[in-house]
């Protein structure tokens, strides 16, 4: 059996009133991607309060500031190499091996990746690429050399090549992070991460629902089997999730476009995305919940 580390992108959205955000969401999970490095250079006290306050077994991955992916570029320059050895420094205060690059669409392996890569001193640190670019064999051949986990989606793809360690970020089949899975959803991504025959994967859901989804899959390794959506079941389960946020009057288009990406319980152990029963339902502008709900009802 592989050795799962399952969390989100950052503790800011877990919420537990009257509770330090970080230290109630490490009761619940055993790892975080720290977001703020990406945008932010937060002050050394910051990051070891970061990790006083969590278990000791607890694991950081750190995500490397934009600065050195989306504006330097990786390439041989004084810049570059402070930014490289501040996330150096963050991953070291937090114990951690794990820095996580990601890099835009735009950007093309070359030259200068391998040659900067070459000079960096890499000891104790194991680095996460996440490559939104075309993977070909350029991009493949520079992360077994320098033994590279290439981060994906596993929901959507598989990396091009295994290593010991299998580490993904989890968005999801929507548009940018507006997506809830599915049990069946939750159920793909574990084959696909055990296919890849690494002792240790690392799931970083970062979809609309990360928490939901991420305590689901959890609670689905711990018992084998997943909690439900929502606490009810067919219309009274899409009630719940529509009456979050839905607003109206609103054409059926509108609603499958808003709305259609959250999970309810279609029945008792099966849930579904709610789109599969919107599409079902007629083509008009609705005024109202209740008469959303009427029209469900008849294809739930």
């Amino acid at each position: 059996m592989s050795d799962y580390l399952v969390g989100t992108g950052g503790w800011a959205y877990f919420s537990i009133p009257n509770r330090p955000t970080l230290e109630a969401y490490s009761e619940i999970f055993s790892f975080v991607e720290v977001n703020n490095t990406f945008y932010q250079y937060p002050p050394s006290e910051m990051v070891e309060k970061w990790r006083r306050i969590v278990p000791k077994k607890f694991t950081f991955s750190v995500r490397c500031h934009r600065d050195l992916t989306h504006k330097i570029g990786l390439r041989i320059a004084d810049e570059a190499y402070e930014v490289f050895y501040k996330m150096k420094t963050y991953a070291g205060i937090l114990q951690t091996p794990y820095l996580v690059l990601e890099t835009p669409a735009t950007y093309s392996v070359g030259k200068d990746a391998r040659d900067f890569l070459s000079t960096l001193n890499l000891r104790d640190i194991t680095l996460i690429w996440e490559y939104r670019g075309p993977i070909n064999q350029n991009v493949t051949n520079l992360m077994r050399d320098f033994k590279i986990i290439h981060s994906v989606d596993l929901s959507v793809q598989k990396p091009c090549y295994n290593l010991d360690v299998t580490y993904s970020r989890l968005f999801g089949k929507g548009q940018q992070n507006i997506y809830q899975f599915t049990d069946d959803e939750l159920m793909e991504i574990q084959q696909k991460a055990e296919e890849t025959n690494s002792s240790k994967i690392i799931l970083a859901f970062h979809g609309l629902r990360m928490n939901t989804d991420a305590l689901r899959f959890q609670q689905h390794l711990i018992t084998g089997n997943f909690p439900s959506a929502t606490t009810a079941s067919g219309v009274d389960s899409a009630r719940t999730v529509l009456a979050e946020d839905a607003s109206f009057p609103s054409s059926k288009s509108e609603l499958i476009q808003k709305q259609g990406w959250k999970v309810i319980d279609a029945k008792p152990n099966k849930t579904a995305h709610l789109s599969d029963f919107l599409k079902k339902i007629p083509d008009k502008n609705y005024r109202g919940l209740d008469e959303v709900l009427k029209e469900l009802g008849a294809v739930i």
